[in-house]
């Protein structure tokens, strides 16, 4: 046997779920379901990529005065609320941010929250530059971010080394909804978005392809798209 042979070493798969616009609920049980089949060895790694009606999720460490409507008001604006296992603060998901959960066992990659953390951001920075933006990481302030204003949110949940919620990118983000909360708990940061920075609208399609596409290289992933039907991939 040659050389080169000997210390070949495959390149693992990660299929991806594109869910379209699917209530929060339903996809936290879809995240639920998949992590939970991951640590049993049953799917390889998955990444769900996703769009979610106006929500506001609270993580672990989120003070519930940064929401800044009362009840009544968030009914009226059609926005409901989820307080979750995921670390960080506040934030919003809506229609036109991509949203993506990795569904990883980083014991087959490393065990590394850090490392995961930041790859991941790699992965979105990576996304922004195919734009002509030139993002960045901010010490002390998890996501990617251009200038002072956060382009892109992170808060992941990891149990038994498998990961599960993780990114909010904003894509053609109703901007407005962030006004009405002190954005992951940062008082003195702003928010954007792609199509704010571009002055257009952005194709959803496409920035989805160019994630999967950067992911896959950052991760070293060999990226398999599902062809299962969406309604029949949120159900399963």
């Amino acid at each position: 046997m040659k050389v080169h042979e000997l210390c070949h070493v495959e390149t693992m798969t990660c299929h991806v779920e594109q869910l379209g616009l699917v209530d929060y609920a339903k996809g936290l049980c879809v995240q639920r379901d998949r992590a939970a089949a991951r640590k049993a060895d049953l799917i390889p790694d998955t990444l769900l990529l996703l769009e979610h009606p106006h929500v506001y999720t609270l993580g672990r460490n989120a003070k519930k005065d940064n929401i800044l409507l009362s009840a009544e008001q968030l009914t009226t604006r059609g926005v409901q609320v989820f307080e979750i296992d995921r670390g960080g603060d506040v934030t919003y998901h809506g229609p036109g941010q991509l949203v993506g959960y990795p569904i990883l066992d980083l014991a087959q990659h490393r065990r590394d929250i850090a490392w995961y953390m930041r790859t991941l951001e790699e992965v979105l920075i990576a996304v922004a530059r195919d734009y002509g933006i030139e993002a960045k990481r901010l010490a002390g302030a998890p996501g990617v971010w251009v200038g002072n204003d956060k382009l892109a949110a992170m808060g992941v949940h990891i149990s038994r080394w498998v990961t599960s919620h993780g990114f909010a990118f904003n894509v053609n983000t109703d901007l407005r909804y962030f006004g009405w909360i002190v954005p992951c708990g940062l008082r003195d940061k702003g928010v954007t978005s792609l199509q704010k920075l571009l002055g257009r609208q952005v194709d959803m399609d496409e920035v989805a392809e160019r994630a999967v596409h950067h992911f896959g290289e950052v991760f070293d992933l060999e990226m398999v798209k599902e062809v299962e039907s969406r309604q029949s991939n949120v159900e399963r």
